[in-house]
């Protein structure tokens, strides 16, 4: 799963730095150029794109339109793609309101909650109860949705989420989940990141350099 999930973090990356290279004028573009872009090995670009028919040739290199249109296809770029929230406290109610989504091709349309007092099916983006999350997935055929819970309600609500045939779950809550066939977790600990972070930042700079060879 570590892999599928590299492969697809270097897919964007190679995403991102095409639209420069477009904006820059550039046609055309070369495994050597995305390699040097991602500091990566051009074997391992041309490995990436070999997995998934992208194309090219050595003289030629790759068309980035052509590139472009099948990366978009990959990644669900190439449509609209719309996701729910459930659990609408604080983290998730920022979530529903963050404009990064649409800049990504993303629609929140709708929020799921238990608690009566954040439930509003008239918003602008409508908050139902949790009780008509199976049926809502069902009508309007959604594959994604986030999760903001508290940890007491995350197993609970990890299930109600296989039940309704959920694909693919972003776990926002501070309790880890394992992915099960059919159903791809992506765990968000935002507590466990600020730690790793101020632990880098403190330790910046004062940590003995790794000897050649050496497995850091």
């Amino acid at each position: 799963m570590a892999m599928k999930h590299d492969i697809a973090q270097r897919l964007s990356q190679y995403r991102s730095v095409l639209y420069k290279l477009k904006a820059l004028g550039f046609v055309r573009v070369f495994s050597d150029n995305l390699g040097d872009a991602l500091e990566i090995s051009p074997a391992l670009v041309r490995k990436d794109f070999s997995t998934f028919s992208l194309t090219g040739n050595k003289r030629g290199g790759y068309l980035i339109m052509d590139l472009l249109d099948k990366l978009n296809r990959l990644l669900g770029k190439d449509k609209v793609q719309r996701i729910i929230i459930v659990g609408c406290g604080k983290i998730g109610q920022a979530l529903m309101t963050y404009s990064g989504f649409t800049r990504e091709g993303l629609q929140v349309v709708a929020g799921f909650d238990s608690n009566a007092s954040v439930i509003s099916p008239q918003a602008s983006i409508p908050i139902y109860d949790v009780k008509e999350l199976k049926a809502y997935v069902k009508r309007e055929g959604i594959r994604i949705a986030i999760m903001a819970v508290p940890d007491n309600a995350a197993s609970h609500t990890f299930d109600l989420l296989r039940a309704a045939e959920i694909k693919g779950v972003l776990n926002f809550a501070p309790v880890p989940l394992k992915g099960v066939e059919g159903c791809v977790v992506r765990n968000i600990n935002i507590g466990l990141e600020l730690e790793n972070l101020f632990y880098l930042v403190r330790f910046s700079g004062k940590l003995p350099p790794q000897p050649a060879g050496r497995a850091a």
